[in-house]
């Protein structure tokens, strides 16, 4: 199992990225002290603090021609990940 699922690449994400801070999908079972480890393995940083957010999934309704289609949007966590001064994680890098 992995713990960090993609980066986020987001506007409000990206600005946070000037101080320092960085934005992950994350498995939902995995806790901070898991979340700090595979970032620091995965992209050889130090990390100084995780904050974590679980976003649940929303009902979406659809009307169509035969009939209306219900279902959910799949629930989430997020992990921003706040780095130290001078380290830099470049998510660009491989493209």
């Amino acid at each position: 199992m992995s713990v960090l699922i993609k980066p986020l690449v987001t506007e409000k994400v990206s600005a946070m990225n000037e101080d320092g801070k960085y934005g992950f999908v994350v498995s939902k079972d995995a806790n901070k002290i898991q979340i700090k480890t595979a970032v620091e393995k995965a992209y050889g940083v130090t990390v100084e603090s995780v904050n974590t957010m679980v976003y649940p999934g929303k009902t979406k309704s659809r009307y169509t021609k035969s009939r209306i289609i219900t279902g959910t949007t799949p629930s989430f966590k997020k992990a921003i990940v706040k780095v130290s001064d001078g380290d830099v994680i470049d998510f660009y890098s491989g493209i």
